[in-house]
């Protein structure tokens, strides 16, 4: 077996900074209380160092207990918003989104490749979907989602290969897409078409399109979408009415980069 390449980073890297962040990451929607147990076994690592990592995080605020369960407390927050703010995201995307949620009565959001999810870093909304509720810090599986299809295009073929070696293109819904091979095709077709849209795949009933959004170097940063309830238009007529739309409000964030370059670095695929 070849040995594992060993890099600078992975030379300094904190072992216990890592666990701690493992053992945060435990936690989910559906998951929202959870034994030691429970955690030490999402964590992957033994229950004496999910138990050291969880006392330290309740030193500092971010985790309680109730029982036997474990429970984030609101100061997790923080460490999210600590990337919202120095982006400053919500600022540069505020008006953009909300013009784009008020002109097709629906949702729009800002999504970034974040693994093999797709992860929410700006949204605005009129209405609320059925079965399907996203708020910033949301994250999706890339390979059911518009947005996601939108980065994976972006990526490069090294990249693309490395989130199909760690993907697990797993089905939300009967029409879930989950075949690698036909995966890549709808990647490249998207590639092709400079969009993508996205029917009943990540929950039944919800429609989704998206674009790409630039940075100066035509780099694909991030995925600009608008989604809908099946009940209310169909894909062909997303299409139709919302994809200039879209890609003339894609063009004025991506012009809208150039004022914050870092964004660009923080979010490169």
């Amino acid at each position: 077996m070849p040995r594992r390449r060993i890099t600078p980073a992975r030379r300094e890297a904190m072992g216990g900074l890592a666990k701690g962040l493992a053992v945060i990451r435990a936690f989910s929607r559906e998951h929202a209380a959870r034994t030691l147990t429970d955690i030490a076994r999402s964590a992957g690592i033994p229950a004496a160092t999910a138990r050291r990592c969880l006392l330290t995080l309740e030193e500092l605020g971010y985790v309680t207990r109730n029982a036997r369960s474990f429970l984030l407390r609101p100061k997790v927050l923080q460490l999210g918003a600590a990337y919202l703010e120095s982006m400053n995201i919500e600022q540069l995307t505020k008006t953009h989104l909300e013009e784009l949620a008020r002109n097709t009565s629906d949702s729009a959001a800002l999504c970034v490749l974040d693994g093999c999810d797709t992860v929410y870093v700006a949204r605005a909304s009129v209405r609320t979907l059925l079965r399907l509720e996203a708020h910033v810090g949301s994250r999706f599986p890339a390979h059911a989602t518009s947005t996601g299809r939108v980065l994976l295009a972006g990526l490069s073929a090294e990249r693309l290969q490395g989130y199909f070696d760690a993907a697990t293109l797993e089905p939300l819904t009967e029409r879930t897409v989950t075949s690698a091979t036909e995966l890549r095709s709808l990647i490249a077709e998207c590639r092709r078409n400079g969009y993508a849209v996205v029917e009943d795949e990540l929950a039944y009933g919800v429609v989704a399109l998206a674009v790409p959004v630039l940075d100066q170097q035509r780099r694909v940063v991030a995925a600009l979408n608008t989604s809908s309830h099946s009940r209310r238009t169909t894909r062909t007529r997303l299409l139709r009415e919302r994809l200039s739309m879209l890609q003339q409000v894609s063009r004025q964030i991506s012009t809208d980069l150039a004022t914050v370059p870092w964004l660009s670095l923080s979010a490169q695929l």
